[in-house]
């Protein structure tokens, strides 16, 4: 796989969904984040876990396993015909790529609030119990954008 080949994917992949999120502010900045941490094999709080990670999609591995992504070309044309078709019409797919947008906008949200600041570093001395739902809030949701992502052979995310 040539490097061009990879920046054209992303590229096609950033236009396409510029116009289906229609360049609003907040989901722009998501998009492009999204699929910068999706080409660079980046695990961050704005991606699925590693586990529930998909398999095409991404120019880079998945640090956690050691493994590389397999860049799927098919995958990118057929996820480019997704976002298109969120773009020309308020269905299914706009409704789709709206939360996928917004489940991540609130997840980096979530994350921002809990990198270590004086106040929580103070406040995490009191060690608390973890919550086991607030642990695994995300993972039937991951789960079921990986089973998207097989049966409709794209790669979201």
């Amino acid at each position: 796989m040539s490097n061009a080949e990879l920046v054209q994917a992303f590229r096609r992949l950033y236009r396409s969904a510029l116009r289906a999120v229609q360049y609003s502010k907040p989901a722009r900045y998501v998009v492009r984040d999204q699929l910068r941490a999706a080409f660079r094999g980046q695990h961050s709080p704005l991606t699925a876990s590693p586990k529930h990670r998909p398999a095409g999609g991404g120019g880079g591995g998945d640090p956690h396993t050691g493994r590389a992504a397999v860049f799927d070309p098919e995958a990118v044309r057929r996820t480019v015909w997704f976002l298109n078709a969120a773009a020309a019409s308020r269905g299914l797919e706009h409704r789709i790529v709206r939360n996928l947008v917004l489940t991540a906008y609130w997840r980096r949200r979530r994350a921002a609030l809990l990198q270590p600041t004086w106040s929580n570093v103070v406040a995490r001395k009191k060690e608390k119990p973890v919550d086991e739902i607030e642990e695994r809030a995300y993972d039937h949701y991951d789960l079921t954008i990986q089973r998207l992502n097989e049966t409709m052979g794209l790669c979201l995310r």
